[in-house]
């Protein structure tokens, strides 16, 4: 995607001492409202401003955004303030009036991108443009469906684009609103180098207290900027409230986050090490919490065994699993030694786990 160089070209063109930052309202309330955050990310990091016009919620009842009308407090704002202004279009209508009042970068939300019908109706709407669009992923973890978006847009000739990462929604309970499954990015980052990938932070945290943690992880794996929901009250948002901070926190969040700069061959190695290191730091983090899962479930199992007075020991099952590991472990480069270390000691675990519920 030899195009998306040119939006990697304008980041470097722009001169910024820092990643990107994109930050803003959830939603564009009233004129008031615009300006006042407008003003007061000016003296921020921030360069561009957003604010969601049209708001898609999940169920109906919500507050589904001001419209229209709120572009033309997103003009004021960056007549005041030279901020650049962005906004989320959901259809070819929304294209057609974000660009008469002339917003600098267009994002497709989550639950658009999960239609191919309406990426290629905004696509279309889009042909040949230099404005900057943005791709977020799909709701559910899929990276095809997000190359997928991507791609069309790329077919329509959009000169500038980028990609939005802001997690995907899943049935379990987690300390997450939407899961980062990181590895999805980074294998979307690995495929297409050149593609700008920007974090949303408050989309997969869904609260205020982690929402540094998150940016923290981004910049360690090269991520090239950051879009983060801001308001001067945050706790009475007219959406998404919890996951909102205020400018001031925003300031004093990329003061204190950690940047690496590239220079030199030595800085250049740790920086590289660092990335990798961290890409370790995530897969690990999956792992404690696929084995989390895979014990309760053994916890499950103990239950129904002491229901029906089975042992918990199953010789033929345990043999059936280590030879079909051993198998998927060769696939995968990993030797028949370590793959049986590690599942014996899995093995174990979940034993202990059948055992404390059998003898409690």
């Amino acid at each position: 995607m030899e195009n998306n160089k040119n939006l990697r070209n304008w980041l470097n063109k722009m001169e910024l001492a820092h990643p990107l930052v994109i930050a803003g309202p959830c939603s564009a309330e009233t004129e008031e409202q615009v300006l006042k955050i407008a003003h007061q990310l000016k003296e921020t990091d921030t360069t561009v401003l957003r604010a969601g016009i049209w708001k898609p919620r999940t169920r109906p009842g919500n507050f589904e955004g001001v419209g229209a009308l709120g572009l033309k407090w997103l003009q004021k704002a960056k007549q005041e303030t030279g901020l650049m202004t962005a906004t989320e279009v959901a259809n070819a209508n929304h294209v057609d009036l974000a660009l008469k009042h002339d917003v600098d970068i267009l994002w497709v939300g989550a639950r658009t991108t999960v239609s191919p019908f309406i990426v290629q109706e905004i696509a279309d709407a889009l042909k040949g443009t230099e404005k900057i669009v943005l791709i977020k992923n799909p709701v559910n973890p899929d990276l095809a469906l997000w190359l997928g978006a991507v791609e069309r847009f790329y077919e329509s000739d959009v000169k500038n684009l980028g990609v939005i990462h802001r997690g995907f929604s899943t049935y379990e309970k987690t300390r997450y609103r939407n899961n980062p499954e990181w590895q999805i990015p980074i294998d979307l980052q690995n495929k297409f180098p050149d593609l700008p990938l920007i974090l949303d932070p408050s989309h997969i945290a869904g609260r205020r207290d982690i929402i540094f943690d998150l940016c923290q992880t981004a910049l360690d794996l090269n991520y090239d900027g950051l879009m983060v929901e801001t308001h001067f009250d945050p706790d009475n948002a007219w959406s998404d409230a919890a996951q909102q901070i205020t400018p001031a926190s925003l300031k004093q969040m990329t003061i204190d986050l950690r940047i690496r700069k590239q220079e030199g061959d030595a800085v250049e190695f740790k920086n590289k090490l660092n990335t990798l290191r961290t890409k370790i730091d995530v897969l690990d983090h999956q792992l404690i919490e696929s084995l989390g899962k895979r014990m309760k479930i053994a916890d499950d199992i103990g239950m129904l065994k002491k229901k029906n007075n089975v042992a918990i020991l199953q010789t033929k099952r345990w043999n059936e699993i280590l030879g079909k590991m051993i198998l998927e472990g060769e696939e995968n480069q990993l030797s028949e030694e370590f793959i049986l270390r590690i599942f014996k000691a899995i093995h174990q675990e979940s034993i202990n786990h059948q055992k404390k519920v059998i003898n409690d």
